[in-house]
């Protein structure tokens, strides 16, 4: 499954320009927690979230002085924020984005890792969507037969070059049980491995074989 699948193509986004005042609003009106900060090319800056607002509500921390003073650069980027009248002063840049026909879990790997929320999607350097948590947690609702499609279509087919028909494909309640014979030893690692990331699978139980090791 592909980002493109999963992600919302009406964006709201905003200027650098934009006003602190007017992307409140606009979060507030649309009960949302970000936006995405884009130029007039329609590339992506930055984006500016609800933290990044709250922020103006709290005290500016003390500098620090003389041999702490290396110390104060998290802390200036920190008044800055605060100090903050714009979208492109407070937001976060440069955004983690990902490609329109990057696989669902790298989206959800990349939200994992550096613990955001919501994820623009570009194409060719330009925003064409948004992909949130709550995408990929509908995504994971996909039913068994489609599960199923795409582990022998996409999964088999497609990545390892497997006929599907020669792959035994079973999926109860996002629950994967494979078997049949693959070349190697290494494809019966990866194919479980590759199973395992497809949205919606919840376990994989592998009784899949090698033909090279019945030839040694």
């Amino acid at each position: 499954m592909k980002v493109r699948e999963v992600m919302t193509s009406d964006v709201t986004t905003v200027g650098p320009d934009a006003s602190l005042k007017d992307v409140a609003a606009m979060l507030a009106e649309r009960r949302i927690s970000g936006l995405p900060v884009v130029d007039g090319g329609g590339a992506v800056l930055g984006v500016v979230s609800e933290a990044d607002i709250v922020r103006k509500e709290a005290p500016a921390p003390a500098a620090r002085t003389g041999l702490f003073r290396w110390l104060d650069v998290e802390t200036g980027e920190l008044r800055a924020k605060i100090a903050a009248r714009t979208a492109g002063e407070a937001m976060t840049a440069p955004a983690t984005t990902i490609g329109v026909d990057r696989p669902v879990s790298e989206a959800a790997s990349l939200m994992v890792t550096h613990r955001i929320k919501r994820l623009p999607v570009v194409d060719n350097g330009k925003l064409v969507g948004i992909v949130t948590r709550a995408d990929l947690v509908e995504a994971f609702l996909r039913s068994d037969d489609d599960i199923k499609r795409e582990i022998r279509e996409d999964v088999a087919l497609r990545v390892f070059a497997i006929a599907p028909e020669s792959l035994h494909v079973e999926v109860s309640n996002g629950e994967v049980t494979l078997g049949g014979e693959v070349d190697t030893p290494d494809v019966v690692e990866l194919l479980a491995a590759f199973v395992q990331r497809v949205p919606g699978v919840v376990s994989v139980r592998s009784h899949l074989s090698a033909r090279s090791a019945h030839t040694t």
